[in-house]
């Protein structure tokens, strides 16, 4: 028989304990907080483009000759890839997960090229231009703060 007194501990038990005593402090990982912060932020505002641009295909938003079926078919096209972009966007920022900025990156850099490169389908705003840029800064600068506070 053996003898259960000489025998180790299992390593499960030391791990956990190891991982317990090295837990990562609130101060410590600020950056990522805020990056989180940021990207559920952008995650409801995705989700207010990307219903209002359902809103647009269904009807409840504009007069009859503002009427989806009235526009042209390149209008038709990009408010549809909107539509679904936007809501897929919003589901991967909320999450704070990879393909959901990525998705979102695709959403912000295809309206720009949109608004300043056919002008004729949403009216050519450098507003919304600008208000892209600005919030794909932001990102971009939280993302850089966040990795930089992580060890390699």
């Amino acid at each position: 028989m053996s003898d259960t007194s000489t025998r180790e501990p299992p390593r499960d038990a030391l791990t956990a304990a190891a991982l317990s005593t090295e837990r990562i402090e609130p101060d410590e990982n600020l950056w990522t907080q805020r990056l989180v912060l940021f990207l559920r932020v952008m995650a409801v505002l995705a989700i207010a483009k990307g219903l209002y641009h359902w809103a647009q295909v269904t009807g409840f938003v504009g007069g009859e000759e503002e009427a989806f079926e009235n526009q042209t078919m390149a209008w038709q096209t990009a408010t549809i890839y909107f539509a679904v972009i936007e809501l897929v966007a919003a589901v991967g920022l909320w999450l704070a997960t990879p393909w959901g900025a990525v998705v979102w990156l695709t959403t912000v850099v295809s309206m720009a090229v949109i608004e300043l490169m056919f002008p004729g389908v949403y009216g050519g705003s450098l507003l919304v231009v600008g208000l892209d840029a600005l919030m794909l800064a932001g990102y971009l600068v939280l993302a850089w703060m966040a990795a930089r506070e992580r060890p390699p």
